[in-house]
């Protein structure tokens, strides 16, 4: 499939995908014409890209952990034992992160209780 269906597909820019691609994330096939030729696994490639980008990884991790997914029952190759450390540093990152957001709720939940005038519609 070309760029625009795989975009449209995916819900992401072609933008996006260009950018997956110098990233290392994507590697389509070139026609002769020069146009990107995407296969259907691509499509399940940046369903997990824009996941784990929502998960706050950076696509320097991602291009690390992408081999080591190889299908949709496989959640980590066996080949791929060294990046537990890593994925673990990720998922503290993660972990602290939302409790900052929970305690930014926590605040605002008060504020908001302390009596700010509720406003008529």
């Amino acid at each position: 499939m070309r760029i625009g269906e795989l975009a449209r597909r995916a819900g992401v820019s072609t933008r996006a995908l260009r950018y997956y691609e110098e990233q290392g994330l994507l590697r389509p096939e070139r026609r002769p014409s020069g146009y990107r030729d995407y296969g259907e696994q691509a499509l399940t490639t940046v369903r997990r890209i824009q996941l784990l980008l929502s998960a706050g990884l950076g696509t320097t991790v991602i291009a690390e952990i992408l081999p080591c997914v190889p299908d949709d029952t496989t959640v980590l190759a066996p080949t791929c034992p060294e990046l537990l450390d890593a994925l673990a540093e990720e998922r503290a990152r993660i972990t602290a992160s939302m409790q900052r957001l929970v305690a930014a709720r926590d605040i605002l939940d008060a504020l908001i209780a302390t009596g700010a005038p509720t406003r008529l519609r």
